[in-house]
């Protein structure tokens, strides 16, 4: 079931929604696949390097915007790029300068 759409954009998705995709994000936490990600420690957004504790979980498109909890949505990410990141999609992140695009062609 959709919200309704109340003038501003499209509608998000539903609260049970999107709780639904949170339950999904816990249990791929337990994954091999991503523990082998956040072992490596590396950030999708940055590049840099952290400690396995510090790395968040990052839907690349969010929750809040219809995105789901599936692999080719999930990415390792630093906090500070989570942070920044919010509810914004990557191209959004990068009109707004707050990442450089990876430009090797």
């Amino acid at each position: 079931m959709a919200r309704k759409k109340t003038g501003k954009g499209a509608p998000g998705p539903s609260p049970e929604a999107i709780k639904r995709e949170k339950e999904k994000a816990r249990e791929m936490r337990k994954t091999t696949w991503w523990q082998n990600l956040v072992n490596d420690g590396i950030c999708h957004y940055c590049g840099g390097k952290f400690d396995a504790e510090t790395i968040t979980m990052d839907h690349v498109v969010p929750l809040s915007r219809g995105g789901k909890s599936t692999k080719g949505n999930i990415v390792p990410a630093c906090k500070d790029c989570n942070t920044k990141k919010k509810h914004a999609t990557p191209v959004e992140m990068i009109l707004s300068g707050a990442i450089k695009p990876d430009l090797k062609l």
